[in-house]
């Protein structure tokens, strides 16, 4: 029995029968305050190829009352089965399709997904379809390739408003019926249903179109809703996007809609963007927020015609959506005209990429074209691979063919493809014709092929400092034990940069491009030049390669690294050193010490917050456990000492306030973030808002200085959603055994908890500081995850798997006992997957500390 899943096979095999013309969905949604099932009509036409054959549509439902094919009733007990409807005897030629069935409402994020805001006691709903779930709310051909019309009425209780991928009609009393869809995929479709509040505007473009703008909240959340801020990042990305796309944006109006518990960061439903409404933000937040929230905006536009407009045939493309869309909506805030996020690309290098080497060091490690053989095989594959390495190779490759010609061959793709599905294959033969480059060996190398290369330079110099040879060695690491594939070299556009110390600053003096193919690369340096002090491989970030500075460079960087004038070559620098620690190279203590150095003088607040978050996870992880304490109290007078110079109300305050309040461990301290907390302590400038006072009040109970009175107090503070979630995690994070037991219960033992309650309170069981009262939950996590992950939903089953792996128990005896149940538990390949990686997460902390320990 198939269960939930599709393969790959019986998609195309389905694809070659079948074309589907339109849908047409009833859904009376008019008892959703109250909750439970929904009725739900589906009536779909088709096209078959042959005369008597079988097919199937899915359906996720509990309950199946009538099945009409072609005016016949089907026995619906006989036909519906294992979500999916049998239809057989089919025509030739054109079908009809009825379906009606009870639908259910969902509290984990997929299909029509119902949150009750504690504020007005309202219910809010909106669908998550990705991947195979707009099947939990009609019947259909859930597959990215069977393309169709869809036409939605909705029936919703008085006073809601319903949105959906077409423009929003006047409703008919309680009834909105919508118009038809251009021919879009199922998993794009969308409905938002509830009292959102809205605020509205419009795009003007150059040749006069008009494109209807609309954005939504819970009205709870709309005195923070900074709409006019997401208009402005919306226009440029119109502005930006239909320029370089050179096709106008291909639906009737684009709605982004902010909305609760929410399993990712937004979903592309064609012309209604749904948007995790953490985004809305309730407090003081950093610019690197922003920035993130802009490049998800951008990130989510750019689908409308990269994924909406032309699809991907299968899963196995699912990168050429996420990277297209990830590389575009970078490169929009970089170049866009008065664009405030003119250096996204060093947010790039310092977080995505970082990302993707971590992910590409895996033992689930694939290529960026990964082989998709079913729906279980695409649930885990929204990745780092997926999303940054493909963009980082895409910007290679812009590199490599130039902008111009790359986004020529882009226009001429969508023009040829519009609201139809592609292969790779599409993409670079557009590339190809206008580029002049044969890309075949670039795609075969770079897209079907795993594994990161190492970048390294080769140089000498005479008696006097000047440089006598320069090469590049170029190396392919053997992929971790369980990747498929073999290691490979592959052809690199890089830029080296020479930098030199002027004023106490490091300025580059010159930069050279060039491809680098092979083991060895000579570099065409000019005769008769001293060695500069630093020299960067893959300066300004134009390729996807582990990069290490010669002996000389990284001495210069080590007493030097604050002071590039410019924040890419610091970010490309962080992120070396980042991944050599990570790799066993540099000790932790040593890149403590190296943060300590240079952090004060960083001004890029996104690469402040991350080193914030990497030194953490070093001293967590890789620190030899006999100076890990050492190194966290060194790490929290240091943040205490930054915290209290920053500037007073600056980025850089309130980053050092989150940074300290996370390791804050003596008496002092905590006193310190009590007195924050109750008003008898305060710092210049320093805003006390809601959502720092939950760092605070987590921190304190996660050390015992905060009892369930004070969550309680301060959760009848902030009475809301984002409160409840706050407060779950505290009471997680109290350490006693109590506490754990009773969350370990609330998550593994019970399945009641929403996604977004569940997410929280995993947050808060798991606390670094708390290794002895955890490791009890090694055993039980293994007894139990199998279990929990063949009863649940895949979002609900993947963060337990993930969340509560014995990570903090940095052993061999956790890889044994991790081994010992892979060996016998026979688990699914997705679960398989998710564990193998989290076992590597020990591995490598193993390693790690054992270089920390050897360090002198």
């Amino acid at each position: 029995m198939p269960g939930t899943n599709l393969t790959r096979d019986e998609a195309q095999r389905r694809a070659r029968l079948l074309s589907v013309d339109a849908y047409e969905i009833d859904l009376d949604l008019s008892g959703a305050q109250e909750g439970g099932t929904y009725r739900s009509v589906t009536t779909v036409r088709f096209d078959a190829a042959e005369a008597g054959a079988d097919s199937f549509i899915d359906l996720v439902a509990p309950a199946v009352h009538e099945v009409v094919l072609n005016g016949r009733a089907l026995d619906a007990a006989e036909v519906f089965q294992d979500s999916r409807i049998a239809l057989a005897d089919l025509r030739a030629g054109r079908n009809e399709l009825t379906v009606v069935a009870d639908c259910a409402y969902t509290n984990t994020g997929e299909g029509l997904h119902r949150f009750v805001d504690p504020v007005d006691e309202q219910a809010y709903l909106y669908t998550q379809f990705e991947v195979p779930d707009a099947r939990r709310v009609f019947a259909s051909f859930e597959q990215p390739d069977l393309k169709a019309t869809f036409q939605f009425t909705v029936t919703a209780p008085e006073g809601w408003t319903v949105i959906s991928n077409s423009p929003t009609p006047e409703p008919a009393g309680n009834v909105w019926r919508f118009e038809p869809t251009p021919r879009i995929s199922t998993y794009i479709t969308a409905l938002i249903v509830g009292p959102y509040h809205s605020v509205h505007s419009s795009w003007e473009g150059p040749d006069g179109r008009s494109v209807p703008l609309g954005i939504y909240c819970r009205p709870s959340l709309a005195e923070h809703l900074d709409a006019d801020e997401i208009f402005a990042v919306t226009r440029q990305g119109f502005d930006w996007f239909e320029e370089k796309f050179d096709y106008a944006y291909p639906f009737g109006k684009y709605d982004q809609l902010f909305v609760p518990e929410f399993n990712a960061g937004a979903m592309e439903n064609a012309g209604a963007v749904t948007i995790r409404d953490q985004y809305v933000f309730r407090s003081k937040v950093t610019d690197a927020a922003y920035e993130v929230r802009a490049e998800t905006i951008l990130h989510e536009l750019a689908h409308m015609w990269f994924g909406d407009l032309v699809t991907m045939e299968w899963w196995n493309d699912l990168w050429l959506n996420e990277s297209f869309a990830t590389y575009t909506s970078i490169a929009c805030q970089a170049y866009a005209p008065g664009s405030k996020w003119p250096h996204s690309w060093t947010t790039f290098a310092n977080s995505m990429k970082t990302w993707a080497y971590r992910q590409d060091q895996l033992p689930s490690t694939h290529p960026i074209m990964a082989e998709i053989r079913d729906l279980d095989d695409v649930l885990v594959n929204f990745d780092g691979i997926t999303y940054a390495k493909g963009a980082s190779v895409l910007k290679q490759l812009v590199a490599y063919v130039g902008m111009d010609e790359f986004f020529k061959g882009v226009q001429a793709y969508f023009k040829a493809h519009a609201y139809g599905n592609t292969r790779l294959s599409d993409l670079l033969g557009a590339l190809e014709e206008t580029s002049g480059r044969d890309l075949k060996t670039w795609a075969e190398k770079w897209l079907r092929t795993a594994g990161i290369n190492i970048l390294r330079p080769e140089i000498e110099v005479d008696a006097d400092g000047v440089i006598t040879s320069f090469a590049v060695r170029q190396e392919a690491p053997a992929l971790p034990a369980g990747a498929q594939g073999e290691p490979v070299l592959r052809p690199h556009r890089i830029a080296i940069g020479c930098y030199d110390l002027q004023d106490g600053k490091l300025v580059r003096t010159s930069r050279i491009e060039l491809d680098v193919d092979g083991e060895l690369t000579e570099v065409p340096f000019p005769k008769g030049t001293p060695r500069p002090a630093v020299i960067l491989l893959n300066d300004d970030d134009l390729s996807y390669a582990k990069v290490r500075l010669d002996e000389e460079s990284l001495k210069t960087v080590t007493a030097h690294l604050g002071d590039f004038t410019e924040s890419l070559p610091r970010a490309l620098s962080w992120a070396s050193a980042w991944d050599m620690t990570r790799d066993g190279e540099l000790a932790t203590r040593d890149y403590l010490a190296l943060v300590l150095s240079g952090i004060g003088k960083e001004t890029d607040i996104g690469v402040v917050q991350s080193l914030h978050r990497q030194v953490k996870l070093a001293l967590d992880l890789y620190a030899a456990p006999d100076r890990r304490e050492s190194g966290l109290a060194t790490w929290t007078d240091a943040a205490l000492e930054h915290l209290r110079a920053a500037r007073p109300g600056s980025d850089h305050q309130l980053a050092w306030a989150r940074a300290f309040a996370a390791t804050a461990r003596t008496d002092a301290q905590l006193d310190l973030l009590q007195g924050l907390l109750d008003g008898t302590e305060v710092l210049d400038g320093l805003a006390v808002d809601t959502e720092l006072r939950w760092s605070l009040v987590q921190r304190l109970a996660a050390t015992g200085r905060a009892d369930e009175a004070a969550i309680a107090a301060e959760l009848a503070r902030d009475r809301t959603a984002a409160g409840e979630r706050h407060a779950a995690t505290a009471r997680a994070a109290r350490p006693t055994a109590e506490a754990k037991a009773e969350t370990w219960a609330a998550v593994v033992e019970s399945d009641e908890l929403p996604n977004s309650v569940q997410e929280a309170v995993i947050g808060g069981f798991v606390q670094s500081d708390q290794r002895e009262l955890l490791a009890p939950y090694t055993a039980k996590y293994f007894d139990a995850v199998k279990a929990v992950w063949d009863a649940r939903s895949h979002e609900m089953a993947q963060q337990v798997a993930v969340g509560l792996y014995p990570a903090l128990q940095v052993s061999q005896e956790t890889l044994d006992a991790t081994d010992a149940w892979l060996a016998a538990a026979e688990p699914s390949a997705a679960l398989r997957r998710l564990v193998t990686e989290s076992r590597a997460g020990v591995e490598r902390a193993l390693k790690a500390r054992a270089a920390d320990a050897a360090a002198g």
